[in-house]
């Protein structure tokens, strides 16, 4: 193609932190390319390897402490390599869309959904009355349903998948020619991912507009683009077309991420469980959850399901089911309408005091979000030892044994224990966020989306960590995912939920391998890797 159809060209690119009182950190180190328009550039590589500080680069939002040693970036035939944030905010939403990885720090909590869709539109001229009634369309266009209510409702009324899909809708809104995408589907489920990568396939059919990709997801790699870059360690080790890539990788680091994506799929098995006999550690019965706004939405309807003692039970199901709903009440951080939770015998609703603060040492959380819930104030160190500061476990030498512990388990280096959490990528957040839901070895931990922000390789470990502590310590999981590879790998008992209702529930294997009902089998095709056109190839399709 000629250099007129270059959207953007990045050549030897050199980006550093400089941490204060430390060496400067070498993130981004000699990576060149180029993305032409009408094609899809995926940016592979395991957290860590410089992916989502290229992205940040490649649209002038990089941190404060990070610099551009050398090299140039190219954006619509401007040299944007040292451009002032005036200039970014000329070519930002217009030349570029950006999605960034994290919903939770990108919308403006005080700010209704729909009036920050529309500001993407009147900061480029589009006159208020025309914003209002575009942003509606734009929910809709990335699959968002009852868009009035979603456009009149602030950010924490709303599910994880669904900010995500908001600010899908704010990238794209003024039709930008190049879109920057950092992990712009992690948070949601099958069906929906597959609806939004649709939505922009049909984008860089009818308009040619270009798509940079950074994912950690494979499948999707190679369901969706034409070209893989893979990175670690801030180089680009293999670079060239999908089938090339990812059918005959070339260097070794490809061949791993190849071989942990496999495993981490879950493809054709179901690892073996023990069987349960002792009663339930907990039993929700017809949960309903409704609240009292203009329509009355109900979130939950009628649910029951049980958490078998040392085993797992999952829940799956789109954006908006209600599974982030169902967790928040069994944390008793929200209060149902109607229904029954009980833990270990006891019913819930009813503690108070200390009873109520003894349910909590057994029951902890790792939130989907690892941004919005690690304390930006606190090390590492303080965040892992907080529970164990909370429930007065052992002293300060003790604690910090059992973080070093903890870090290792997890995968975290030593060298990570003083930093703050917005120094760390965003796979290692969520590698912090699990290791302090472990601190204090509870009897139940609730998994909301624990490894959707986590590369294939280090998802393995991470689920092979999850399972070794069950196996030793005898701990329960209640898994919320949309990534249906770890639910089978997990679980020994699958809840399918849609609209706030049970479709479907079951033994792990036999929903799998016979679903009943029509929405899990559409989940079970949507999955990533398994599109006939798909040029993963036949041997290495997860």
């Amino acid at each position: 193609m000629s250099e007129s159809g270059i959207l953007l060209k990045v050549d030897d690119l050199h980006i550093d932190y400089h941490p204060r009182n430390q060496l400067a950190v070498h993130a981004v180190a000699g990576v060149s390319f180029e993305l032409q328009a009408g094609e899809v550039v995926a940016v592979v590589g395991e957290s860590g390897s410089g992916k989502s500080t290229l992205a940040a680069a490649l649209i002038g939002l990089n941190a404060a402490n990070a610099h551009i040693a050398a090299g140039r970036i190219v954006l619509a035939g401007q040299d944007v390599t040292h451009a002032s944030e005036r200039q970014w905010r000329a070519l930002r939403g217009r030349e570029a869309g950006f999605v960034p990885q994290d919903p939770g720090q990108s919308l403006d909590p005080i700010k209704r959904i729909g009036a920050q869709v529309a500001e993407a539109l009147t900061v480029h001229g589009v006159a208020a009355r025309d914003a209002a009634q575009r942003a509606l369309e734009i929910l809709a266009e990335v699959g968002l349903s009852d868009v009035r209510r979603v456009a009149g409702s602030y950010p924490h009324e709303l599910s994880g998948g669904m900010r995500q899909r908001v600010l899908i809708g704010i990238g794209l809104a003024n039709r930008p020619p190049l879109l920057i995408a950092d992990e712009p589907t992690s948070g949601l489920d099958v069906s929906v991912q597959r609806q939004v990568l649709d939505h922009l396939e049909r984008l860089i059919h009818e308009r040619g507009i270009g798509v940079l990709l950074i994912t950690h997801d494979l499948g999707m790699a190679a369901d969706r683009a034409d070209r893989v870059l893979v990175m670690r360690g801030g180089k680009l080790l293999e670079a060239g077309p999908t089938r090339a890539v990812l059918g005959a990788p070339s260097h070794p680091y490809t061949k791993t991420l190849i071989g942990a994506s496999r495993r981490g799929a879950g493809a054709g098995h179901v690892v073996a469980r023990r069987p349960v006999h002792e009663a339930p550690i907990l039993v929700v019965d017809q949960l309903v959850k409704q609240y009292a706004n203009a329509s009355a939405h109900v979130a939950v309807d009628g649910v029951s399901f049980a958490v078998p003692r040392h085993g797992t039970t999952s829940i799956v199901g789109e954006s908006g089911a209600g599974k982030s709903t169902i967790a928040r009440i069994l944390m008793r951080l929200d209060v149902p309408t109607t229904g029954s939770v009980r833990f270990d015998g006891e019913e819930i609703a009813h503690l108070r005091g200390g009873a109520l603060r003894a349910f909590r040492r057994r029951v902890q959380v790792v939130a989907q979000n690892p941004y919005a819930s690690l304390d930006p104030r606190f090390s590492v160190e303080a965040i892992v030892a907080e529970p164990l500061r909370a429930f007065d476990e052992g002293d300060r030498r003790a604690r910090r044994a059992r973080v070093a512990e903890l870090l290792e388990s997890v995968g975290l280096p030593e060298r990570l224990r003083d930093r703050p959490p917005q120094a760390l990528s965003g796979g290692q957040r969520q590698r912090v966020a699990i290791a302090r839901a472990l601190a204090i070895r509870p009897d139940l931990v609730i998994l909301d989306e624990p490894v959707s922000a986590l590369d294939t390789a280090v998802q393995s470990q991470i689920l092979a960590l999850l399972r070794r502590l069950q196996d030793e310590l005898g701990v329960s999981y209640l898994l919320i995912s949309h990534d249906l590879g770890v639910v089978r790998e997990m679980s020994d008992h699958v809840v399918v939920l849609r609209g706030g209702r049970i479709v479907e529930q079951g033994p792990t294997q036999g929903l799998f391998e016979a679903p009943a009902h029509t929405y899990t089998r559409a989940l079970l095709n949507d999955t990533p890797g398994r599109r006939h056109a798909s040029p993963w190839p036949e041997e290495i399709r997860a």
